[in-house]
């Protein structure tokens, strides 16, 4: 999976998903859980909006490894 690669290269990452659950078992780091398997990212602007905030935030932040987080 490439955002475990670059995460090993020391760069953060964080991978919206509709299913964490596969996420996790890849083993990614940071893990926005997204609406829905045809739009992880949303359907609406405002929607996208929270999730890519979502994710930004958590770029920020020191996470333990595999770390899911809901968009609110």
């Amino acid at each position: 999976m490439l955002a475990k690669e670059i995460e090993r290269a020391g760069i953060a990452t964080a991978f919206v998903t509709a299913l964490p659950t596969i996420a996790t078992m890849i083993g990614a780091n940071r893990i926005v859980h997204g609406p829905a398997i045809t739009h992880p990212a949303g359907m609406d602007p405002a929607e996208r909006r929270r999730i890519v905030e979502r994710a930004l935030e958590m770029l920020e932040t020191e996470v333990e490894p595999i770390t899911v987080w809901e968009v609110q």
